[in-house]
């Protein structure tokens, strides 16, 4: 898989509260649920993509306390996954109650061809804890992209930027960018969308 890019049931916590087919294990209090706690090495697994069961649920570093990841008993797939690295994932087995550590260690892709020649992308975006896709590869989070000193580098050419989030609606635009054109991407996602996230793509 090329990346373009210079740059550096599935629940959470709040997809629990708002997804309809986990409801009634909820009345029945968290000892029916099973706990996930994942454990990133360095800063790029801390700040990697977290899929669990196909469904995006948010960054490594910020799934804990209220955004803990929180699941129904049985078999789950875990996904970790960040630009110019392989994927990682883990398959688990939760008891009703339990809670799994799983160590996440990211390698590099040495398949990944950056690109010699680039245009830059600013993400001004709230929440800035949402994740960031172009053309369909998932990048990271808007907060690696946003500040100074901070920005998406891509090859030139037309791109598609999706940002997604839990409960948020997805935000998709189309740039199109000539070399070393600087573009910037400002945007607030309005809540209301499903609370399963983005799917992790194939």
């Amino acid at each position: 898989m090329k990346v373009p890019l210079k740059s550096s049931g599935v629940v959470c916590l709040l997809a629990l509260l708002l997804s309809p087919w986990l409801a009634a294990p909820l009345h029945a209090g968290n000892d029916v649920l099973g706990q996930i706690d994942l454990e990133g090495a360095t800063k790029v697994e801390k700040d990697a993509g977290v899929w669990v069961d196909g469904q995006y649920v948010g960054y490594l570093r910020e799934l804990k306390g209220s955004k803990k990841i929180l699941l129904l008993p049985g078999e789950h797939e875990i996904i970790v996954r960040q630009g110019g690295y392989i994927d990682f994932a883990q398959k688990v087995t939760l008891r009703a109650g339990e809670t799994q550590t799983v160590a996440v260690k990211l390698e590099k892709d040495t398949r990944v061809q950056l690109p010699k020649i680039t245009a830059e992308i600013k993400l001004e975006v709230n929440p800035n804890r949402a994740a960031v896709f172009v053309d369909g590869v998932f990048v990271g989070h808007v907060a690696e992209f946003g500040g100074m000193g901070r920005a998406l580098l891509v090859a030139p050419g037309k791109r598609k930027v999706t940002i997604s989030l839990p409960g948020y609606q997805t935000f998709e635009t189309d740039i199109d960018l000539v070399a070393n054109q600087k573009s910037t991407v400002k945007t607030d996602l309005v809540k209301g969308g499903p609370a399963e996230g983005t799917p992790l793509p194939q």
